[in-house]
Order: structure tokens, then C-alpha cells, then sequence
């Protein structure tokens, strides 16, 4: 019981939680996480650096940064809330790999897309991560027969229509980012999820 216990415990999701708050507190302490030169120069996206530069780490640097507290709190929390769910449904090891694709596959995307529209956005944050572990989770439930843990179909779709009307109706938010973060969750949910097989037990 006491195994069983700490397998469920999820350790990556709270290693992503305190390494993201870690990284505001320390760019807080050494600049402002609203300057936008200051996020650039710490890894924060910004296509003319990746693309000319080279500077490929900004994919995975600017999924641990945010803009000011209230970016933080709100991606935080939804972490908080979820991220645990999705982690004890595949595991440890590949949730971090879900999380991290999802965030780096989100950040392709919208840079392609901004090079497309000739557009130069500076650009950071858990939100195409957190979009990911969305999908995953969306997915896992519907193949779950709409209902995983204390998870229901509906409760999701909720999350995911809210948080897009929020992000479309808002300035300054990067919503290539947050679908494309939704669809990567969707297809790793496909690729790394498999439903548990319930145990079968023979009277004798």
C-alpha cells in the first residue's frame, strides 16, 4: 500500500511547478519579468534570435518564464490542478516528455507562424505545456469512457473553451501557441496513453 502510495505521487509535475517559480523569483530578483529586453536576454522566444542566431535553447528556456505574477499564478494554478491527473496516467518519465514535446512543439509552431506573418513577438511561458496536458487528459478521458479520477469530459471541454475565449479576447497572448500546445496534448495522448486493463477475477 505504502508503494503503491508514492507511485502516485506526482514528483514531476511538482518539479515543474517549483522550477517554474524558482525561475520568476530569480529573474524578478536580477531584472523585471515585464521588461521585455530582460526576458530576451534571460531565453525568452524571439524568432529573429532562433532562426538567425541559432539560438535553438529558447524553445525549451522560454516554457520556464513568464510575464509578470499574474501570467505565473494563473498558469500555475492549472498545473497545480491538472498536471498531477495526467501524470499518474502515464507515469513519471513520460509525462515529463509529454510536457516538455508539448512545450517545445508549441513554441515551433508559433515561431513559424510569426515568420510567416513577419511578425517579431517576444514570447514565453508554461501556457502551450499546460494547453498539452490539457489534451492529454482530454483524451484520456473520452477513451476512459468520460470520467478519469475525478475528471469528467465535460469539465474539460469547459476548461478548454474558457481558457481560448480568455486568451482570443485578450492583447498579448500568444493563442498559436495554446492550439498548437492543445493539439501536440491530443496526439502524444494517442501515441503515450494506453487505458489500464481492468483485472479479471476467476471465482473458484
Amino acid at each position: 500500500m505504502e508503494n503503491l502510495s508514492k507511485q502516485n505521487q506526482a514528483y514531476v509535475n511538482i518539479s515543474l511547478l517549483a522550477i517554474n517559480i524558482i525561475a520568476f523569483i530569480y529573474l524578478e530578483f536580477t531584472g523585471s519579468t515585464e521588461d521585455t529586453q530582460f526576458m530576451v536576454s534571460h531565453g525568452a522566444m524571439y524568432a529573429p534570435l532562433v532562426i538567425e542566431g541559432g539560438q535553438y535553447y529558447r524553445l525549451l528556456t522560454s516554457i520556464f518564464m513568464h510575464f509578470g505574477i499574474n501570467h505565473i499564478m494563473n498558469n500555475m494554478l492549472i498545473l497545480f490542478i491538472l498536471g498531477d491527473n495526467l501524470e499518474r496516467a502515464l507515469g513519471h518519465i513520460k509525462y515529463l516528455l509529454f510536457y516538455l514535446i508539448c512545450g517545445i512543439g508549441a513554441n515551433v509552431v508559433s515561431l513559424m507562424v510569426n515568420i510567416s506573418n513577419y511578425r517579431n513577438v517576444v514570447s514565453a511561458g508554461a501556457s502551450g505545456a499546460i494547453f498539452g496536458v490539457i489534451g492529454g487528459l482530454l483524451y484520456a478521458v473520452v477513451i476512459n469512457r468520460g470520467q478519469l479520477e475525478d475528471l469528467s469530459t465535460r469539465q474539460l471541454v469547459v476548461v478548454i473553451a474558457c481558457s481560448l475565449y480568455f486568451g482570443f479576447t485578450s492583447t498579448g497572448v500568444d493563442n498559436t501557441a495554446h492550439v498548437a500546445g492543445l493539439c501536440f496534448g491530443i496526439l502524444m495522448g494517442v501515441i503515450m496513453y494506453r487505458r489500464p486493463k481492468r483485472s479479471v477475477h476467476v471465482g473458484r
